[in-house]
Order: C-alpha cells, then sequence, then structure tokens
C-alpha cells in the first residue's frame, strides 16, 4: 500500500522537517522533467543506452540532491560530503544530467552529448575514475549496493575515531529490481542490518520492470518485509510525488537502522506509448516517441537545451552546501594538530612514515630467529607489526578467522554498538565481503583487508575485478592456496584460480615462500594505491629460505635469484610459494649430477612484466633449460619458461589425501624437477 505524503509528514517530528523545505510542485516537476530530457536526447543521440530509469528516478533524484544531499560541486572529494551511489548503473545519465544541472566543471553539456563515445566523462555505465561525482563505478548489479555498505561502514570507523565533528555523512543508493535480485545483494543487506548502519538509505527504484518484461515473471519477493527481516526500517511510498519522498528520507535520516525505500514509479515516465514496459528499458525510445514524451512532460524545448530559469534552480540546488561545508573546513581547522595531521594523511591515502620502520623490525628479527611456517601464518607474524604501524588497516574474514590468520592479538572487533573496531567478521558472505572492502576504499581514510580462502576467490570475483578496474587498494588474503591444503580434496584445492586471477588487468597476485617474502609481499600490498591485491598463502608450514637481512624488498621485481648456480647455470628453476622450497631441493639434486641449476622466485607475475624488457630478460636469464614449478596450471608461465619450456604443476583437479601425498602423487617433487631438468638437457 502506497503511503500518503500527508501521513508521512505526521508520522515525522517537526524539528527532523527543518532545512528541508520543499519547492512548489511546479518547479519539481520542471527540474524533473530537465533529467528526462537529457536522458532521452543523449540515448537517442548515441543510439544506445538505458532512458527508462533516468525517466522513471527523476523525482527520486530531484527531491534527493535539491534538498538531502550534502555535496559541492565546486569540490567533489569533500570527504565529508554524502555518497550517492547509483547501483543501477544503466541509468547512467541519471547522474551524469544530475551532475551537469549542479554544476559540476567536468559534466559540461559537450560530454552529454558525448554519452557512450569513446574518451568522454559520460561512459556507458559510470565510471568513478573517469568521471567527477560518481562515486564508484557500476553496471554489474548488484555491486553498488555491497560499495554502499562498504562506504557507510567506513564513514562509522571514521567518526568512532576522529569525532562525528569532522566525519558525518551519509550514503544513499538507487537501487533496481536487479540489484536486490542478485545474490550479493542479500549479503549487504544482511551485514548492514546486522551492523545497523542507520546512515545508509537505499532508495528503490520499484518500476516491476525487468529487461524480460514484467517483474512478476521471475520474481514474487516483498522486498520491505525482506529488508525489515535483516533488521532494516523499510516503508513503500509513491515514487512521483516529492513530498512523500522527501518525508520518507526525513524518517530514514532519524533511523537507528538502515533505510529501505520502495519507491513505486513507472519506468520511461512521461513516454505515451512506452512508459511501464520493457520496451523503455534499455533501447533508444525513437524520435516519434520523444516528441510524444515531450509533448505530455509539457517540454516545449529543442534537444539538449535547459530553459535558464530550470538550470538556475539546478544550480541553486550545487550551491546549497556551500555554508555546510566552509563551516566543516573550519570544524577539522580546529582539530588538535596531530589529530588533524593524521586525519589529512588518512584522506589523502599517504601510509604513515613508520611502515617502512615496521617492515625492517620484522625482517631484522626472521634474520635473528628463523621461522618455518605456512605463510598463512606468517601473515598473521607480519600483521602483529603492520597493523600497530598503519592503524587505517581494518581487517576481517568471511568466518575463517582462525584459518586465514587475519585477525591480531591487539585487534577489536567492530561491532553496532562499538564502530572503533577494526576487525569485521563478515560471516559467509565473501562476495558481499569483497564488494564491502570496494566500498571502503572508495569512501578513504581506511585500507581494507580481509580472508578466505583462494578457491573461494570465485565468489569474489566480481568485486576483485571491478577493484582492479577501479584502482583501489583492496587486500584479499586468500589462504589454502593449493593442493598443499590437503584432506580437504579438490572442492577446497586452487587449481585454475592463481592463472584465472592474473589473468585480471591491474591486479598483483602475491605468492611468497617464505616469511620474509611474506612480510615483502604486505608492505607492496599496502604501497600499491592504485591496484587491489591477492596473498595467495599456503596452510602447510615452509622452510624460511631467505636468511639474514636484506634491506632492500626483492619481491618488488616480480622475480629475482634466490639462490644461484654453482658455476655456469645449464638450467633456471622458477617457482612461486610453497614450490620454490621444492625448486631449492631438486638444485641440490642436479648439483650431484653435475648440472648447475639457479632458482628463480617469482611471487608476483605483475611486477615482473612492469620491469623493462632488458631487467626481464636479466632475471630469466641465459641458461639452455628452462623449467616453472606451480601446484597450479601452466597457464601464464611461457611467458618466463616459453613453449618449449618444462613446467611441473597441475593439469587435473586435486584429490583427498594428506598434502605430502598429494605433492607425489601428482608429481610435484624436488626428484621430478631434477628430472625434467635432465631430460630437457638429454642426459641419460
Amino acid at each position: 500500500m502506497i503511503a500518503s505524503a500527508q501521513a508521512a509528514a505526521a508520522a515525522t517530528p517537526p524539528s527532523e522537517l527543518e532545512g528541508h523545505s520543499a519547492m512548489p510542485r511546479a518547479d519539481h516537476d520542471r527540474m524533473a522533467n530537465a533529467i528526462r530530457a537529457l536522458a532521452m536526447d543523449a540515448v537517442e543521440q548515441a543510439k544506445s543506452g538505458h532512458p527508462g530509469l533516468p525517466m522513471g528516478a527523476a523525482d527520486i533524484a530531484t527531491v534527493l540532491f535539491s534538498r538531502f544531499l550534502k555535496f559541492d560541486p565546486a569540490d567533489p572529494r569533500w570527504p565529508d560530503r554524502d555518497r550517492f551511489v547509483l547501483s543501477a548503473g544503466h541509468g547512467s545519465m541519471l547522474i551524469y544530467a544530475v551532475l551537469h544541472l549542479t554544476g559540476y566543471e567536468a559534466m559540461t553539456l559537450d560530454e552529454i552529448k558525448r554519452f557512450r563515445q569513446i574518451g568522454s566523462k559520460t561512459p556507458g555505465h559510470p565510471e568513478n575514475f573517469i568521471t567527477p561525482g560518481v562515486e564508484t563505478t557500476t553496471g554489474p548489479l548488484g555491486q553498488g549496493l555491497g560499495n554502499a555498505v562498504g562506504m557507510a561502514i567506513a564513514e562509522r570507523h571514521l567518526a568512532a575515531i576522529f569525532g562525528s565533528d569532522v566525519v558525518d555523512h551519509r550514503t544513499y543508493v538507487l537501487a533496481s529490481d536487479g540489484d536486490l535480485m542478485e545474490g550479493v545483494g542479500q549479503e549487504a543487506i544482511a551485514l548492514a542490518g546486522h551492523l545497523k548502519l542507520n546512515k545508509l538509505i537505499v532508495l528503490f527504484d520499484d518500476n516491476g520492470i525487468t529487461i524480460d518484461g514484467k517483474l512478476s515473471l521471475s520474481d514474487s519477493v516483498d522486498q520491505v518485509k525482506r529488508f525489515e527481516a535483516a533488521g532494516w526500517r523499510s516503508e513503500r511510498i509513491d515514487g512521483h510525488d516529492p513530498d512523500a519522498i522527501a518525508a520518507a528520507i526525513e524518517k530514514a535520516q532519524g533511523s537507528d537502522r538502515p533505510t529501505m525505500i520502495a519507491c513505486r514509479t513507472t519506468i520511461g515516465f512521461g513516454a505515451p506509448n512506452k512508459a511501464g514496459s520493457e520496451k523503455a528499458h534499455g533501447s533508444p525510445l525513437g524520435p516519434d516517441e520523444i516528441a510524444a514524451a515531450r509533448k505530455k512532460l509539457g517540454w516545449d524545448y529543442p534537444a539538449f537545451e535547459v530553459p535558464e530559469d530550470i538550470r538556475a534552480l539546478w544550480r541553486k540546488a550545487g550551491k546549497r552546501c556551500n555554508d555546510a561545508h566552509k563551516a566543516w573546513e573550519k570544524r577539522v581547522a580546529a582539530m588538535a594538530a596531530d589529530k588533524h595531521s593524521e586525519f589529512k594523511r588518512r584522506q589523502h591515502g599517504e601510509l604513515p612514515k613508520t611502515l617502512t620502520q615496521a617492515v625492517r623490525a620484522v625482517k631484522e628479527k626472521l634474520a635473528t630467529e628463523p621461522k618455518n611456517i605456512a605463510t598463512r601464518a606468517s601473515s598473521e607474524f607480519a600483521l602483529e607489526t603492520l597493523v600497530e604501524a598503519v592503524p587505517e588497516m581494518i581487517g576481517g574474514s568471511a568466518d575463517l578467522t582462525g584459518s586465514n590468520n587475519t585477525r591480531t592479538k591487539s585487534m577489536k572487533t567492530m561491532t553496532a554498538a562499538d564502530y572503533s573496531g577494526r576487525f569485521i567478521h563478515y560471516g559467509v558472505r565473501e562476495h558481499g565481503m569483497a564488494a564491502a572492502m570496494s566500498g571502503m576504499a572508495l569512501h578513504g581514510g581506511v585500507i581494507p583487508y580481509s580472508g578466505t580462502f583462494l578457491v573461494f576467490s570465485d565468489y569474489c570475483r566480481p568485486a576483485i575485478r571491478l577493484a582492479a578496474l577501479m584502482g583501489e587498494r583492496v587486500i584479499y588474503v586468500m589462504t589454502h592456496d593449493s593442493i598443499g591444503l590437503g584432506e580437504d580434496g579438490p572442492t577446497h584445492q586452487p587449481v585454475e584460480h592463481l592463472a584465472a586471477l592474473r589473468a585480471i588487468p591491474n591486479l598483483r597476485v602475491l605468492r611468497p615462500c617464505d616469511v620474509v617474502e611474506t612480510v615483502e609481499c604486505w608492505e607492496l600490498a599496502l604501497q600499491a594505491k592504485d591496484a587491489p591485491s591477492v596473498l595467495a598463502l599456503t596452510r602447510q608450514n615452509l622452510p624460511q629460505l631467505r636468511l639474514g637481512h636484506e634491506e632492500r624488498n626483492r619481491c618488488a621485481a616480480g622475480a629475482y635469484e634466490i639462490v644461484p648456480a654453482q658455476g655456469r647455470a645449464m638450467a633456471s628453476i622458477f617457482a612461486s610459494g610453497s614450490e620454490v622450497a621444492i625448486a631449492v631441493e631438486a638444485r641440490k639434486f642436479l648439483h650431484e649430477r653435475g648440472v648447475a641449476a639457479r632458482v628463480v622466485s617469482v611471487p608476483c607475475f605483475e611486477l615482473f612484466r612492469a620491469l623493462s624488457e632488458e631487467q626481464r630478460q636479466d632475471i630469466i636469464g641465459i641458461a639452455p633449460v628452462k623449467v616453472a614449478v606451480e601446484a597450479g596450471v601452466r597457464q601464464g608461465w611461457d611467458e618466463i619458461i616459453g613453449q618449449n619450456g618444462a613446467f611441473i604443476g597441475m593439469t587435473t583437479f586435486g584429490a583427498s589425501a594428506p598434502y605430502k601425498d598429494l605433492y607425489r602423487h601428482f608429481g610435484i617433487t624436488p626428484e621430478k624437477v631434477a628430472a625434467a631438468v635432465i631430460g630437457k638437457l638429454g642426459k641419460p
């Protein structure tokens, strides 16, 4: 049942209504119609796009941006701005039209006219690294909602650390039916409800239409009850009634829980023949329908023209928060000197100078007290020092804390009662966790890391891919990285996963061979301001191969000679992670057979690939035989060993058995590596 605007307003305390004064309905309608017209025109000119959502949700956006959203077009990166996430990214012309109308300098009318063209600031789906004012890259449905949960987490945490005088903003999401149908949506909703993220407000564009037709073809969920079951406050309203929209947002702002407002809308509102149907969703309306829509909406202006009086109303909305922005700057300036500098450092994404000292201290300790431990345990050992040196690190795990080793002794849990905690129990929600971490990184001021098993990177992959596309510093701790996990068997043993992750552009896959490399890989992941990182870590114990202290981070090259040949090298053995120790043992076997071999550790293909050709060839070397060893598939290794190189690894799924038996069963042993070298040399 649609709640009336009068009933909603009556339920809202008068004090909460102050500061959000309504405008004349005629002004609202003309402002909303400006969005509709620009969306119709841009999609038509591009001969591609989605006019339905911008036209249907124009009333929601007009109320939000003109009366509630805290933002400043002159400073799109203002740290205390409200975040607006268009989770339904296919409706990108909605945000582009609003950015243009409110006065974002980069969003010119020419950019609107270049919608979906190469090099424009108006790509088909919103891309935050291209368009100022776009908070996150959306399009794959559900991801924006997951990102928004992370943004809301970051806001609450930073408010607990620095105070609500300088951190006090909301996160708004415009979500579609598709966002709520995707599985990641449920994970995000449940996590937000559990943490009582009351500054998160979802505006559900409840238009009842999907690409295939009516929503009833595939779904019959009562979304209001669903959200309420997850701990949210929810209600239904008329999404074309500005007073009802405003009243609902005002109530949401006073809630002690996250809020979902189901806004009943008509997709393609104003198009007389296509509104309310799938025909308005993902195709240009066509010249005749646009002309008819202009007539129905009373929009008697040429394509891309916005009358000055309407533009003035939108520009006034864009300047509405100028005083709030100035007042915030004064409060930041008045902070205690140490707190002020720390706040600024975090907002700029700069690492503390103590990180270098912390890494040095850990490596020096390992030089005097070597550790033969699993790299997941090595990670925990490193984190004990790193989380103290880098206070913006927020850890977590998808219900595998004791297995991922991501929580240090000093970390307290983040809860709805205490957001200052630095460890999040995400539950069995890998996809939601990964999407939330992207949102935390996008928000700024924190560096998220969290763990699961490497095989479950499949559940995280859509969010990992988007983090790489956006260039966000997110760190995924993926343990149990091979058949070395043993008895849990092939369902849990990653075989193709390293290659699959390495195929994602701008993602660093770091697979350290011992405790020293693990520390160095953590340093590299933290330093990667413009790229996410995966740390692939073992369950089984490994020997510490790097003995003695070296100041430089040798993993930074992506590959390096960890053990030289005794004499002129006849073979180069390349390996990553747990297989480096196998390569070192193979080198000993070969030495006994009179074959000199060198071992090259390859912790990161991406960093190695970034070197110059000369540097790469120097590391690869000139030995006539090249062999690679990794408990995964061969894919990717040929760029190092060539097509004629030998590969010792996996060609099938794994099996359930103790890990040492598995390595023997699949032939990943020092003896097999040595035999491959000898076979390539043609020796008996």
